[in-house]
């Protein structure tokens, strides 16, 4: 196992330094990874910020500019860092990464292979959920995106749990080092069933393997190549459904007509016996809570298998 470098280690508890990666968070709809270089200064709507005065600070603070607009200095940790990272391909998000990892049985201390490895969003969580101890081996074939996400792990202080390689895993398979070391492994690939094979080779007894595919004919062709070496193979969709909640009086909610909860209320209004009169009715304020009417699809189909038992 790879040396934990001290200096290097993932903390979010300790005081934000000259050259720290923190998000700036100027509402939930937007945020931004920025670098504290002492001497900078970030310009937004809210005025100018000083980063000399985001030294010593702690993460989660709220720090104003000379306007007296103020955002929040946020850690970098995985769920903020998906949000904000430079999107180089289709990314997998929450719901699909916090399923991967439960079903993965990833624990702190495994090994875990990854291809490819793309923007780094589930990377950067699995990196997480192996420290300290622990270790993910991403690869990917296209150059230049290895090296950006190597610099990403660089930034977010996880270079200490991450190897990125360049290798064609549909290709060449993953390196005969590795073999029988996994204790899972992840493929994000077009044609996932030529990679099927070696990944059944680095795991360990009883290891995990997980597919995603976004297409139902990749699932198809990449499960009937696990029969031969894997068993309790299972796919599932991750269907995420958002609701908000706000008090407001009933009136309100029933008019929304889009569903939207940003809309203007639509406010019953009746006529008396003369027809010459209007009168509002409205309800006590009360707390609702109801669907987004924006329903966002599935990322994809995740496909896991446990590697056969030899005896």
């Amino acid at each position: 196992m790879l040396p934990i470098d001290s200096t290097k280690k993932l903390s979010f508890t300790r005081c934000i330094r000259d050259g720290d990666l923190v998000i700036v968070y100027e509402r939930y709809d937007n945020m931004k990874a920025i670098k504290v270089c002492d001497g900078s200064v970030l310009e937004n709507r809210f005025g100018v910020f000083k980063h000399s005065d985001w030294v010593g600070k702690q993460f989660g603070s709220k720090v104003f500019s000379n306007k007296g607009g103020f955002v929040y200095l946020l850690a970098p940790t995985p769920e903020l860092w998906t949000l904000v990272l430079s999107h180089r391909t289709q990314i997998l998000y929450i719901a699909d990464i916090s399923f991967v990892i439960m079903f993965l049985e990833i624990v702190p201390g495994c090994l875990v292979l990854e291809s490819g490895t793309g923007s780094g969003s589930l990377t950067t969580s699995l990196a997480r959920a192996v420290a300290p101890k622990g270790h993910v081996y991403t690869f990917d074939f296209h150059e230049q995106r290895a090296v950006s996400a190597r610099e990403d792990f660089e930034k977010t202080g996880l270079s200490n749990l991450v190897t990125v390689g360049v290798r064609d895993i549909q290709g060449e398979g993953f390196p005969d080092e590795l073999s029988g070391m996994a204790d899972s492994v992840f493929l994000d690939l077009p044609q996932p069933w030529l990679a099927i094979p070696s990944a059944g080779k680095m795991l360990k007894q009883d290891g995990i393997l997980c597919s995603f595919s976004p297409c139902i004919e990749q699932v198809g062709r990449a499960s009937e190549t696990m029969r031969s070496s894997f068993t309790d193979i299972r796919t599932f969709e991750i269907l995420l459904r958002t609701y908000e909640v706000r008090e407001g009086k009933l009136d309100d909610f029933q008019g929304d007509e889009a569903g939207s909860l940003g809309s203007l209320p639509r406010k019953r209004r009746q006529r008396s016996n003369e027809g010459s009169n209007v009168r509002e009715t409205t309800g006590p304020p009360t707390v609702m809570a109801r669907p987004c009417s924006e329903a966002k699809g599935h990322t994809g189909y995740l496909t896991f298998a446990r590697l056969k038992c030899l005896s």
